[in-house]
């Protein structure tokens, strides 16, 4: 209900800028070529940056990588291009506002935060449910995670990936020597 009425709002308050600025410039031509021109402007900047975004967020949400300096580069300005894409002069002062660098950079650390905060909530969803059992708190299907399995799976599948085996430990083994006298234990006796 509170986004429906932020968008009528904001609906609103475009017609009103529409017309003050038609009324400013002398004819609502101008404002209409304008808007034709961003919608263009929009449609080609979503074109360029958008390319081969998909698999590089769904690669990121799974968890099998990093963000990537251009993924992260090119959000912000899809984001103004969406916004252009939407005919109104406000949204169009938002989409120009965004291309500004330090707004830009304000607006990626702001995404990056959301987004890991997103996965890692994600995460501890999926594996509070695997250690229900041992938790004493779930007995039998109850308590089980129904993505349990997926997570393992997924997990075996990243460790084959990376040529590891889940079942062994890797570590380094020595032999340690004794230099330090024992400690005699001398009878005490109470007294």
């Amino acid at each position: 209900m509170k986004l429906f009425l932020i968008l009528l709002i904001g609906l609103i308050l475009e017609v009103f800028v529409w017309i003050g600025v038609g009324d400013l410039v002398g004819s609502m031509w101008y404002v209409f070529f304008w808007f034709a021109a961003a919608f263009f402007i929009g449609m080609s900047m979503i074109r360029k940056y958008s390319a081969g975004l998909m698999p590089q967020m769904q690669q990121m949400q799974a968890g099998q990588m990093s963000a990537d300096p251009a993924l992260t580069g090119n959000l912000p300005k899809i984001i103004a291009g969406f916004l252009l894409l939407i005919p109104g002069l406000i949204t169009d002062v938002l989409a120009v506002l965004i291309m500004i660098p330090p707004v830009q950079n304000a607006l990626k650390a702001t995404m990056m935060n959301v987004m890991m905060k997103r996965q890692q909530a994600m995460m501890e969803k999926m594996m509070g449910g695997m250690m229900g059992d041992m938790n004493g708190m779930g007995g039998g299907a109850q308590g089980q995670n129904p993505f349990a399995d997926m997570m393992r799976q997924m997990q075996d599948m990243q460790n084959q990936q990376s040529g590891r085996d889940s079942s062994v430990i890797d570590g380094e083994a020595r032999e340690v020597m004794p230099d330090a006298k024992k400690i005699e234990m001398k009878d005490v006796s109470p007294k």
